[in-house]
């Protein structure tokens, strides 16, 4: 299997209220070396953590129709944070 891959986090959209940390649609993150990406807060990537594993090692969701793109909600319920998690090949 190859791997580990390089990953993409893109705020995809703010569809509700306004994110405390400041992130705005379009906002990105690159994850390459294992290494955890700066600015983006604890609760984002908790959510977006077993993804970015899950693609960097070579894994897919069953669900999504391109197997390299995913999306992932923030998990604070005041302010809806859409991210785009899309695996680098």
């Amino acid at each position: 299997m190859p791997g580990p891959y390089k990953v993409e986090v893109t705020v995809k959209s703010v569809t509700k209220g306004k994110c405390p940390q400041g992130f705005k649609a379009g906002d990105r993150w690159l994850i390459e070396d294992g290494k955890t990406p700066g600015g983006m807060c604890a609760g984002a990537y908790e959510a977006v953590g077993p993804t970015i594993r899950l693609f960097r090692l070579g894994g897919e969701h069953p669900w999504d129709k391109d197997k390299d793109v995913t999306l992932v909600s923030c998990p604070d319920p005041e302010h809806w944070v859409i991210y785009e998690v899309r695996r680098l090949r």
